[in-house]
């Protein structure tokens, strides 16, 4: 079990008394000018985390630019919260495997990359594998498996950025400039796990990552939902598999009074159910709700470009594949407004789009 700190602070060279006094005298002159002035230095820390570690001592400890390096393979077991820090320099959290051995910015990862990355893994009992504390920022999660600790757990939001709830009723609360960059997160193949990133927050990017067996039985369930952050968000070059609905924003009203999901772009991803999950296909052997692929209930100022949506049937509704319809359960102030759909790829389901103005339930 280690965890060692390290810094790029390299000791000064030995010089001549003479030549040490007279330097000295400079520099306490020049600090009487120099009101304010740095008399000493700070360096960013790089921790080095191996098995058995205490992941959470050092994420308590780290500080604004440090970089947090997990050990590859090594499962550590949550739930993990991320602090609210000083200063605005991103905090790194990264597998072990050197850059030159993942796929590089803008590629998207897959299964096979799983023995390359640490596992953060949800005990179950309802907790998620990571969370966020009130008002944190500033972390960028690169190269890291997020998944249930089995195949028999419990839980419902394997990742949580932000909070869903009332809990969350003002904007300092919301934890914002957050990335999952190059991430695997997934559930088992016959395990019910209703989402992998509840998106709660604000200023989030979700890059080049790969979402699998988010599902579940008598309600939704989605690889990306948010409902009870303002954004704006990134949702890049993923790969995104879930039942219910593969991303949905609204749907829900949390504490944030009057919020309205702004700003979205959702580009060059793959959307998909597996076939496996259809009634009647070989080695099925669970029924999981199946609704839509992409939902927007409350949001504003969204582009969707250059995406694959495919697989989608009648099931738990009527097989829509791409659904705008407003709804008065995310809130009185839904809205969908300022949408752009273009150059995507819509196949292999009942109907392609859904779209109403006004809620026909709760106007």
């Amino acid at each position: 079990m280690s965890i060692l700190r390290t810094s790029s602070y390299e000791p000064r060279y030995q010089r001549p008394l003479a030549h040490t006094l007279l330097r000295f005298a400079i520099i306490s002159l020049l600090t009487l000018f120099m009101f304010g002035a740095a008399i000493s230095r700070t360096h960013a820390a790089t921790w080095n985390v191996t098995a058995g570690a205490d992941l959470q001592s050092v994420l308590n400890a780290a500080q604004s630019g440090d970089t947090i390096v997990l050990e590859a393979g090594t499962v550590f077991v949550g739930p993990f919260i991320l602090p609210k820090k000083t200063g605005d320099a991103w905090i790194t959290i990264r597998t072990s495997t050197p850059d030159s051995a993942l796929p590089p910015a803008g590629t998207r990862v897959s299964p096979a990359h799983a023995p390359l990355m640490p596992k953060l893994v949800s005990p179950g009992n309802a907790d998620p594998a990571l969370l966020t504390a009130p008002g944190a920022h500033h972390y960028r999660l690169i190269g890291i498996e997020f998944r249930p600790i089995d195949a028999t757990v419990t839980l419902f939001d394997l990742v949580k950025l932000g909070d869903g709830s009332l809990a969350q009723n003002t904007l300092d609360k919301v934890p914002h400039h957050l990335v999952i960059d190059r991430c695997y997160l997934h559930a088992f193949p016959e395990q019910a796990v209703k989402r992998g990133v509840a998106l709660n927050s604000a200023a989030t990017d979700i890059l080049d990552s790969y979402f699998a067996d988010f599902k579940e039985r008598g309600q939704d369930s989605q690889a990306i939902g948010g409902w009870n952050g303002p954004g704006p968000y990134k949702i890049i070059n993923n790969y995104l598999e879930a039942a219910g609905e593969n991303v949905m924003f609204g749907g829900a009203a949390g504490g944030l009074t009057g919020v309205i999901p702004s700003d979205i772009e959702v580009r060059r991803n793959h959307f998909s159910k597996p076939l496996r999950w259809k009634a009647g296909a070989e080695g099925f052997t669970t029924q999981w709700s199946i609704k839509n692929i992409f939902e927007v209930k409350n949001a504003r100022r969204v582009l969707i470009e250059g995406n694959l949506f495919e697989h989608n049937w009648l099931e738990s509704q009527s097989g829509y594949a791409i659904v705008l319809t407003v709804r008065g359960d995310s809130g009185p102030q839904a809205t969908i407004e300022d949408v752009v759909f273009r150059h995507n790829i819509v196949r292999g389901t009942s109907s392609a789009f859904n779209i109403l103005g006004q809620d026909t339930l709760n106007p």
